[in-house]
């Protein structure tokens, strides 16, 4: 009987003091670190987590000697009568849930798994009870969108359930999560819905005037409906012609948008405040009302942050090279950077041949190996 500590490295689990595990990480220097207590029930060894606190796990051993010594019943799991529905309200009503922007979007996912999969008592989940609700949402048709729900919402609903469960066990309200290790759903993510210049202009005119600003911005910069929403002066150069974004964007990293020609005419035309503020008077996206005009404009199956995709793709077809609109996009990975790089049909069935003249010396692709050829 004692108390195990977990190499946060390799997750093996053994007494306090070792200094380095197996896998020569130095548990002793590693502040984060689960705890665990060791005992015997019956002849039959029981092991129980019990979360960061060491004096959480010194506590938790006491009550165990104690009952063992007085002949009481051990109950391992003290928390086994907790819910899905209780870790739901408890999760979102942490401090640093709430502060996060992402927080409607968290609750809606949580939402959708604990109505869904049943507010039934946390000990209980399984992996079937997510790969059956995987499956139901995948045979579902989108309210909003008319059309099936796509992974790539399954997988954000998961990850977010996912996150809470893992919090859940950091707080000891849990003994492990259940759902750990479950592989996401493959996405396919590309949307392939692109505005030409004419659907554009139509799709502009048929927005109420508090959405005509927004839009423009979204088609010709490649900036995240946020970004556009809570654009201020202060962060616009006029006579340098940029926008200067800080740590307030979706990465936490700062970048530099050059401004549309289009856009910069446009920004010299609105009433500028001696103040500076916000540039849009209204600074929430108004869903309904673009969802309205695009229906009105007979455009099918497009959202304003297909705006996004049309302003990277134009930057690509002007010629700009992949690293720069990367930059200005703001996308860290090439692997998120690809779903908004599209490449028409159209353009390949276009693409140019090198002309090689007979004279011309010819070089080997660097990627092959000459030496074996």
């Amino acid at each position: 009987m004692g108390i195990l500590v977990e190499c946060p490295a390799c997750r093996i689990r053994g007494g306090l003091k070792r200094k380095l595990c197996k896998c020569g990480h130095n548990v002793q220097k590693t502040g984060s670190k689960n705890y665990w207590i060791d005992y015997y029930i019956n002849g039959k060894r029981t092991r129980e987590r019990i979360g960061r606190s060491k004096q959480a796990a010194e506590n938790r051993l006491r009550e165990v000697q104690t009952a063992k010594a007085e002949g009481r019943h051990i109950n391992k799991n003290k928390n086994d009568s907790i819910t899905l529905g209780q870790l739901r309200d408890w999760y979102l009503d942490l401090s640093e849930i709430k502060q996060k922007r992402s927080y409607k979007d968290i609750r809606l996912c949580l939402n959708n798994c604990v109505n869904r999969i049943g507010n039934m008592k946390a000990s209980q989940l399984k992996t079937l009870n997510i790969e059956k609700y995987r499956q139901s949402r995948l045979s579902e048709i989108s309210v909003r969108k008319g059309r099936p729900v796509q992974p790539s919402t399954i997988n954000r609903d998961v990850a977010n359930f996912r996150a809470m469960l893992n919090k859940a066990v950091d707080y000891s309200l849990i003994e492990s999560n259940p759902v750990g290790q479950i592989k996401q759903l493959e996405e396919n993510n590309v949307r392939e819905r692109l505005l030409n210049q004419e659907q554009f202009e139509l799709l502009l005119y048929h927005c109420p005037e508090h959405l005509k600003g927004p839009v423009l911005v979204g088609f010709y910069i490649p900036m995240r409906q946020a970004e556009i929403f809570q654009l201020t002066w202060d962060k616009v150069d006029i006579g340098s012609k940029y926008i200067r974004l800080g740590q307030e964007t979706k990465n936490k990293t700062g970048r530099v948008i050059p401004l549309h020609p289009k856009i910069l005419d446009y920004l010299n035309r609105l009433p500028r405040p001696i103040h500076g503020g916000y540039i849009f008077e209204k600074r929430w996206y108004d869903r309904h009302a673009f969802d309205k005009a695009v229906q009105i404009a007979g455009i099918l199956d497009f959202t304003f942050h297909d705006l996004r995709h049309c302003a990277i793709n134009n930057l690509r077809l002007a010629g700009n090279d992949h690293y720069s609109i990367k930059k200005v996009s703001g996308h860290k990975t090439d692997i998120a950077f690809q779903r908004y790089n599209l490449v028409t049909e159209e353009e390949i069935l276009g693409m140019k041949w090198l002309d090689l003249k007979k004279d011309e010396p010819r070089t080997m692709d660097t990627y092959m190996d000459t030496k074996a050829l």
